[in-house]
């Protein structure tokens, strides 16, 4: 099997995660793979060259997308792939009309289906972004899942001295970019409510400034560490008590299964891919977006509660290795792989 993967993406963020993280998983299992991508992430294209996978760079600008598309056709004519897999739609914009037989999009939000009209195939990151394709006119039996998977591996706890929080402190840990849909001015305003408990915030983004002042404003300055974006997520998941996913806008999500992988007690709003995906009180304890109150009321639930902390991390840890594990992963696009191949073998 031979896999062309396009990816224009940003530097950083969940979808380039899950490229980066598939793309790992299957130099793993022995396919050959080249990836078309941006310049801007350093650590992923160091990732990728160490595993073995050509890379090339490229701009996709859209006023200007001769020298993309002539990159994307030089990858294409070395690796001659059997899938290219466009992840976004960005991505999917630059996918040649000639290659449609063997052209797979990848919709990781509720993407519109035009911008990716030169793709047979389809795959969302969740059931209902699958309905959500169909629904717009693409052929039921070309489109399919392929979820993500917790690329969490046992890691040392991080150091609490070098987050400056107390080693016997309560910490809830939020992964996630800094931005309105994230919902993290709701867990800012939840932890205020929540005496001796710490937050660590990992991620960048357009709210920092914003946010920093918020937990400012509420007194939390002594109790919630914002660490930017950071690489060492096992650590810091293995450091955490509780970890807390308030986002008013999630199409997948997954954080929900890292925290699964970690074995991790997880409270997380009521968005669409999460709401989908955990069990209310069985795997996680779903509160409604942008609800202080319930926020609050869940996690104090989980710290105070060992009995339902370790239900939660028990059943969340049986349905990760049932769905979201590295191994299910492969399985899956391969399955999509094979059939996209034999397809257009039989034109």
């Amino acid at each position: 099997m031979r896999v062309l993967h396009v990816m224009a993406g940003a530097k950083e963020g969940g979808a380039e995660t899950m490229m980066l993280d598939g793309a790992l998983a299957l130099a793993e299992a022995g396919v050959s793979q080249s990836v078309v991508t941006r310049q801007d992430s350093p650590e992923r294209l160091a990732a990728l060259a160490a595993a073995g996978v050509p890379v090339r760079t490229a701009s996709f600008n859209r006023l200007w997308r001769a020298d993309t598309a002539a990159r994307i056709r030089s990858a294409h004519d070395e690796l001659q792939p059997d899938v290219v897999h466009y992840w976004m739609g960005r991505a999917g914009e630059f996918a040649p009309g000639r290659w449609r037989a063997k052209n797979l999009a990848w919709y990781g939000g509720y993407y519109k289906l035009n911008r990716f009209k030169n793709c047979s195939w389809h795959v969302g990151v969740t059931s209902d972004i699958a309905r959500h394709i169909v629904e717009q006119g693409a052929p039921p039996e070309r489109v399919g899942v392929l979820h993500t998977y917790a690329n969490i591996t046992a890691a040392p706890p991080v150091s609490r001295a070098s987050l400056s929080t107390p080693d016997d402190a309560p910490v809830v840990l939020a992964l996630a970019r800094l931005h309105w849909k994230k919902g993290i001015d709701t867990l800012i305003d939840a932890l205020a409510q929540l005496p001796g408990v710490y937050g660590w915030i990992a991620g960048a983004g357009p709210l920092e400034a914003e946010l920093k002042a918020r937990a400012t404003a509420a007194g939390l300055d002594a109790r919630i560490r914002f660490l930017g974006w950071r690489n060492d997520r096992s650590a810091l998941l293995a450091a955490c008590d509780v970890v807390a996913f308030p986002s008013r806008y999630e199409p997948f999500g997954t954080v929900t299964v890292e925290a699964w992988a970690a074995g991790k007690p997880l409270v997380v709003a009521d968005s669409a891919g999460p709401a989908a995906t955990v069990t209310h009180d069985e795997d996680a304890l779903l509160v409604p977006k942008d609800d202080v109150a319930a926020l609050r009321d869940a996690i104090r639930r989980v710290l105070e509660d060992g009995e339902t902390a370790r239900r939660l991390v028990d059943n969340g840890r049986r349905a990760y290795e049932a769905r979201f594990t590295r191994i299910a992963f492969v399985r899956a696009a391969m399955a999509l792989y094979d059939k996209i191949k034999a397809s257009a073998a039989a034109g």
